[in-house]
């Protein structure tokens, strides 16, 4: 579970990003489960964007692929999620500290 302070500190860094992923009509399904867990072992920090014709609500999208990749939800902000999860091998970014 991340802090607000950790998420702050996220939501700084993934300003920057474009999202790499979008989800369109089909939904969220295994495969694109799998590519996104990949992506988050690479890169620790991506935004996925929901597309207008998705049938899901964003909220129902960010949650299915949180959950299906044992990721983290940093921010939903317009279409567009942030999701965050601690890479094992390519540790890249070094979160604020709990007190």
């Amino acid at each position: 579970m991340l802090t607000g302070k950790q998420k702050r500190f996220l939501r700084s860094e993934a300003h920057h990003l474009t999202p790499i992923f979008q989800v369109g009509k089909g939904g969220v399904n295994e495969n694109m489960i799998k590519q996104i867990g990949e992506a988050l072992e690479a890169r620790e920090l991506i935004k996925v964007s929901v597309l207008q014709n998705c049938e899901q609500d964003k909220d129902e999208v960010a949650a299915d692929i949180s959950k299906g990749t044992r990721s983290e939800i940093v921010q939903t902000i317009g279409s567009t999620i942030v999701i965050y999860k601690e890479s094992r091998e390519n540790k890249k970014l070094e979160l604020p500290k709990v007190k």
